[in-house]
């Protein structure tokens, strides 16, 4: 699914945005194309463990095709060596959202620090992705509801300023779906309702993703697919396991399942599905529909719901954006 000519990339980190309440400043990377106007933004929340550092496969292929790359690195991660006993640990999943709309307050000053980018960011067109608990926190700006393990509320914190995403390896259902595991070490999975998700979103998910969080095997990871309401797509890749064939980074030691046509399946998808729900470019997104309808492509097959048509849809506000 060949994409436009990559432009060169110009990354900078370590950015720093004050966090009052949060016990330490907030450091970001910006990735950006070194050429180009309006380019619009993508958010990325890491998985659990990981940093500003992660991802390099997945997000400079996105800066290379035309976005800038937000990542923020959030409280769980490594390099922050956050004690075992540390108070924070609980709210790990509410720091990680307020970290993404710390940067979205604050992303005239994050552009401007970046050389040459200033003037060249569409800061109309932003969507959020993540991969594993970062496809929580995306989601959670899209309409996902997590019920908080210490109030018990589900509060809406969705951000308007968000109008899609894409959620990869992201967690299903909780309650009885959850291994205990997974109920006692993280408790923002035990309550999830995926019905006010409704924003535009492409999910990610390897069938051979069997992770010890869910009984369910890897159809759990379909969920934000299966549960949420359209415009909804759904990529399947054919024997991907939790890293989708090394998004993680670049030789990392988490990838189990390191495949080339793996990586850049998730990575050409997802570049045009990005490219097609805010509004750049739909040829590719079109392109990538027809070949991987039906399930006639060896390495993934493509899903898509879409919201009802004009005429059978009541009367009344309704999603309007494409899936």
């Amino acid at each position: 699914m060949p994409l436009a000519t990559p432009s060169p990339v110009v990354s900078v980190k370590p950015l720093t945005l004050p966090a009052p309440g949060r016990g330490t400043a907030l450091r970001i990377r910006v990735s950006a194309p070194a050429s180009g106007e309006r380019l619009p933004v993508v958010l990325f929340a890491h998985g659990f463990g990981s940093s500003l550092e992660g991802y390099g496969p997945l997000t400079d292929h996105w800066a290379a095709h035309g976005f800038v790359v937000i990542q923020p690195t959030h409280l769980d991660a490594k390099a922050l060596g956050l004690a075992a006993d540390d108070p924070r640990r609980p709210r790990f999943w509410r720091f990680r959202v307020e970290d993404m709309q710390r940067v979205l307050d604050h992303l005239g000053e994050v552009v401007a620090a970046v050389p040459g980018l200033a003037g060249r960011v569409d800061t109309g067109r932003i969507a959020a992705a993540g991969h594993s608990f970062g496809g929580q926190t995306a989601g959670v700006l899209l309409g996902l509801r997590v019920t908080d393990p210490e109030t018990g509320a589900a509060d809406d914190l969705s951000d308007p300023r968000v109008a899609a995403g894409v959620l990869l390896a992201t967690a299903g259902s909780g309650g009885a779906d959850l291994t205990p595991f997974a109920t006692t070490h993280l408790p923002w999975l035990r309550g999830q309702d995926f019905s006010a998700l409704r924003r535009p979103a492409l999910v990610v998910a390897g069938d051979a993703d069997d992770l010890p969080l869910s009984v369910r095997g890897a159809e759990w990871t379909k969920d934000p697919y299966t549960l949420s309401p359209a415009p909804k797509s759904l990529l399947t890749v054919h024997g991907g396991e939790h890293s989708l064939g090394g998004i993680p980074g670049y030789g990392s030691a988490e990838t189990t399942d390191a495949d080339p046509e793996r990586l850049a399946l998730v990575q050409d998808v997802t570049t045009a599905y990005l490219h097609d729900v805010l509004g750049t470019d739909g040829t590719a997104w079109e392109r990538t529909r027809a070949r991987l309808a039906g399930g006639r492509h060896p390495s993934g097959r493509l899903d898509v719901k879409e919201p009802p048509t004009a005429a059978a849809r009541p009367a009344g506000p309704g999603p309007s954006r494409r899936s």
